[in-house]
């Protein structure tokens, strides 16, 4: 069935092998890039080449004026009949900075505008041109647990705070240090987590809402904001531990990512998957409260950009 799928993220690491994995599983599917201007139209033109229908839709993720922008030519295009019916969108982009303090734009914090609010506004924005049966996956992190078992200790765990606390730069304790950039990062994830579980409860059915987590996968740029040392670890030393089960190859996980958006990997709304299975995530994130008082939190934030 002739279908668009809207992905971010897809230009590197996990998105990449997930994008060419899923424009050969799906070749009827219509898969829109958003990503960088010349990053997304490159891709896009290295992946139609082969025939595939691949299109690109420029947007700067830490702008929820660019997010809105792009937001509106993937409906205008799908109102056109340019597209076929929008029935999956996918949010695979994520940041991690050195610190806690980096500004977009907006005036919100950039760790918690790429990774919670830019996807929660293009949701909002598709959400009436979705067409049953969709699914919105999420590409979240295990770095939510905030224990060794899951991230070998090289992640704090995130530290709570409301949302508009969260939305602004120094919003954790010495928030210049990479200790805060990484809290920041863990946090972000807890929080698309909660917000997750609030579409299952608020979106029609027939839209399913998961959450993926690909596991620890050095040699990613998911740090590419590190100092040199840092990068050259997770590019150069880290990707050893892919032989051990404490890691996963980007091949891997990119083709987890891709069988979860395609459904090869059964899940139901609400989920959290876990690399090829369904799980659960941390008892924390598990809070109703919380989650109802992030929803309303994050709409408002969004608001002047969602009218």
């Amino acid at each position: 069935m002739p279908s668009t799928i809207v992905m971010t993220g897809a230009s590197r690491g996990i998105g990449r092998v997930a994008v060419e994995r899923i424009v050969h599983a799906a070749p009827q599917a219509h898969l829109v890039v958003a990503a960088r201007g010349s990053t997304g139209a490159r891709l896009a033109a290295e992946l139609g080449a082969g025939g595939h229908r691949v299109s690109h839709v420029p947007v700067d993720l830490d702008s929820l004026d660019s997010v809105r922008s792009a937001a509106d030519e993937i409906r205008s295009r799908l109102d056109l009949g340019e597209l076929p019916p929008l029935h999956g969108f996918v949010g695979n982009a994520g940041i991690q900075y050195t610190n806690a303090l980096t500004e977009g734009p907006d005036g919100f914090e950039s760790t918690f505008t790429v990774n919670v609010l830019a996807n929660h506004l293009f949701i909002r924005l598709l959400e009436d041109r979705f067409r049953t049966p969709s699914r919105i996956v999420i590409t979240v992190s295990d770095t939510h647990f905030g224990d060794f078992r899951h991230n070998l200790g090289m992640v704090p765990g995130p530290v709570w705070r409301s949302a508009d606390v969260l939305a602004r730069p120094g919003a954790f304790s010495e928030p210049g240090t990479t200790a805060a950039g990484r809290t920041a990062y863990s946090t972000s994830k807890l929080a698309a987590i909660h917000l997750l579980h609030e579409y299952a409860r608020r979106l029609p059915d027939g839209i399913y809402a998961i959450g993926f987590n690909p596991g620890f996968v050095p040699g990613t740029d998911l740090a590419r904001n590190a100092g040199r040392v840092s990068r050259f670890a997770m590019r150069r030393v880290l990707p050893v531990l892919t032989r051990t089960p404490f890691a996963t190859s980007r091949a891997a996980a990119g083709r987890h990512l891709a069988d979860v958006v395609l459904g090869a990997t059964a899940a139901p709304t609400g989920a959290y998957v876990d690399r090829d299975r369904v799980a659960r995530s941390s008892e924390e994130s598990y809070d109703p409260p919380r989650e109802a008082e992030l929803w309303d939190a994050v709409e408002r934030l969004i608001a002047p950009y969602a009218a």
